[in-house]
């Protein structure tokens, strides 16, 4: 009867394993495409510009794949579980005479266990690494589109500056040519001052030798001033004239 007990523990261990391996294998198989269709959705929205579905989508397979994951974490830690016991069980001194069969099917059920564990963190690991690169080609995408979106700004902003700095220029080269026409004036001018005292230092010069020349300017100027003098008294007379004639 004890042998009985012991044979049919074995195989409800069994049962639980294939059935534990049965329910990884579909889920392995559906995680599998999930993260295939991860990627693919992701190229084919590569050139997409529109931010908002490819965001929900993403979301959307990125809790999926949490979910799954931890799903088939806990079956492969139950699955460990029935193989620990399958393991306890060919150590008992009950199963002694049937130690290298049932050595046998432990072994294989380890390996299933194994395969499906490499498999479950070979695909993780993928989904993972696809995950971040295209998060990363996103944030390279977005800085792109951020930089374009004020590169328009930008270059008003400088052309604006360069037409102050043009305009500052030109400003500086009128008050450098300004300076410079008051400079010449100034030389002008001061030369035909010189050239003046030296006319008038010569004029001088020849009156005090020549008293005759300097009587001679003297009634000169005596007869234009008489002349002025005459001019200006006719002129205001005439004025006078006519000023009483339009009001008479």
């Amino acid at each position: 009867m004890a042998g009985i007990g012991t044979s049919t523990y074995w195989e409800d261990l069994r049962k639980q394993a294939r059935q534990l391996e049965n329910e990884l294998d579909l889920k392995l198989v559906s995680f599998s495409k999930l993260c295939t269709s991860y990627s693919s959705s992701r190229d084919g929205r590569r050139g997409d510009t529109s931010d908002t579905t490819p965001l929900l989508n993403n979301s959307t397979q990125d809790r999926m794949f949490d979910t799954m994951s931890v799903e088939i974490e806990q079956l492969l830690a139950k699955l460990t579980a029935v193989n620990d016991k399958m393991a306890e069980y060919t150590n008992s001194p009950g199963a002694a005479a049937l130690n290298a069969a049932l050595m046998h099917t432990l072994q294989r059920h380890r390996d299933i266990l194994q395969d499906y564990t490499h498999e479950f963190h070979k695909t993780k690991g993928n989904f993972l690494a696809i995950r971040e690169r295209e998060d990363l080609l996103g944030s390279v995408r977005k800085d792109i589109e951020t930089y374009k979106s004020g590169s328009g700004v930008n270059n008003r902003r400088t052309e604006l500056f360069l037409k102050e700095h043009e305009h500052l220029r030109n400003s500086d080269r009128l008050m450098d040519d300004t300076i410079s026409i008051a400079m010449a004036t100034k030389e002008n001018v001061t030369f035909q001052r010189g050239m003046l005292k030296s006319i008038q230092s010569k004029v001088n010069t020849l009156a005090n030798r020549f008293p005759a020349i300097n009587n001679l300017i003297q009634r000169i100027n005596l007869r234009k001033r008489r002349d002025s003098l005459i001019l200006g008294a006719v002129i205001g007379v005439c004025t006078i004239l006519l000023l009483l004639y339009a009001f008479h």
